[in-house]
C-alpha cells in the first residue's frame, strides 16, 4: 500500500477533476494546483492553510477562509497531498535579539558562547540596574534642623541630611569661626596662607594645608 508520499499531487488532481465538479470548482482547483507547486518549486515546505490561504488571496482565486468551509474538502485534499509529497516543514532558525545579531557573525563557538555569556550577564544587571533607579528616592534637605540625622532604611524611603554647622552648639560654631578669623590670629601672632595653612609669624606650620578651608566647609562658608 503506498504512503502519501508516494502519491504525486498530480494524480490527486487528476482524480478529484473526474468526480464531475462544476467548472467553476474544476478551475479554482486547476489555479490551487499550480499555486501549491509554484510554492514546493520555491522551496518552501509549508503548506498549511493559513499560508496557501494568503497565496491564492494574492493571486486573487478565492478568498483564504473559503478553504476551511465545509464544501471545501476537495481543497484541502489537494493542500494536503501537496504537503505530505515535500515532507515535513523544514524547522525554524531560533530567534534572536537583533542586537545580539552579530554574534552570529563569530565562526568559533567557543567564543561565541562566551561573549553571549557576557552578554546576558550584562543585560541582567542593566535590568538590575533599572530596578534600583526606579524604586530609589534620595531627599537631601540641608536646612538647620536640631533633630538627629534620619536613616536611610528601604525602598522608596527619603533619606535627610543635616549640613554640619546645624550640628554644631553655638560654643563649638564660635570656637571654629574664630580659629580661621584674621583679626583673631593676627593677635596671636598668626596668619592664613595661600593654602588655608596656618603659620607663625616665623613662617613655621602650626595646621597643615587646607586646614582654614575644610573649617569654613564645616561652617557652611
Amino acid at each position: 500500500m503506498n504512503s502519501m508520499t508516494d502519491i504525486h499531487p498530480d494524480a490527486v488532481i487528476e482524480s478529484l477533476l473526474t468526480k464531475g465538479a462544476r467548472s467553476n470548482r474544476r478551475a479554482n482547483l486547476a489555479r490551487l494546483h499550480d499555486v501549491c507547486r509554484r510554492q514546493y518549486e520555491s522551496g518552501s515546505r509549508d503548506f498549511s492553510l493559513p499560508a496557501i490561504g494568503r497565496a491564492v488571496e494574492a493571486e486573487k482565486i478565492m478568498k483564504g477562509r473559503i478553504l476551511y468551509n465545509a464544501q471545501s474538502a476537495d481543497y484541502r485534499a489537494l493542500i494536503e497531498a501537496w504537503g505530505a509529497f515535500s515532507g515535513p516543514p523544514s524547522p525554524k532558525p531560533p530567534k534572536t535579539l537583533a542586537t545580539h545579531d552579530y554574534l552570529l557573525r563569530i565562526d568559533d563557538p567557543a567564543i561565541r558562547s562566551i561573549m553571549q555569556a557576557v552578554i546576558v550577564e550584562r543585560d541582567k544587571l542593566k535590568a538590575q540596574l533599572n530596578i534600583l533607579k526606579a524604586n530609589a528616592q534620595v531627599t537631601v534637605d540641608r536646612r538647620p534642623q536640631s533633630r538627629p540625622i534620619e536613616a536611610a532604611t528601604s525602598g522608596t524611603q527619603p533619606v535627610t541630611v543635616i549640613a554640619m554647622a546645624a550640628q554644631l552648639t553655638p560654643s563649638e560654631h564660635d570656637a571654629l569661626k574664630k580659629a580661621v578669623d584674621s583679626d583673631y590670629l593676627d593677635e596671636r601672632g598668626l596668619k592664613e596662607g595661600s593654602h588655608g595653612e596656618i603659620v607663625s609669624e616665623r613662617g613655621r606650620t602650626i595646621f597643615e594645608v587646607g586646614f582654614a578651608l575644610a573649617i569654613r566647609k564645616v561652617l557652611g562658608e
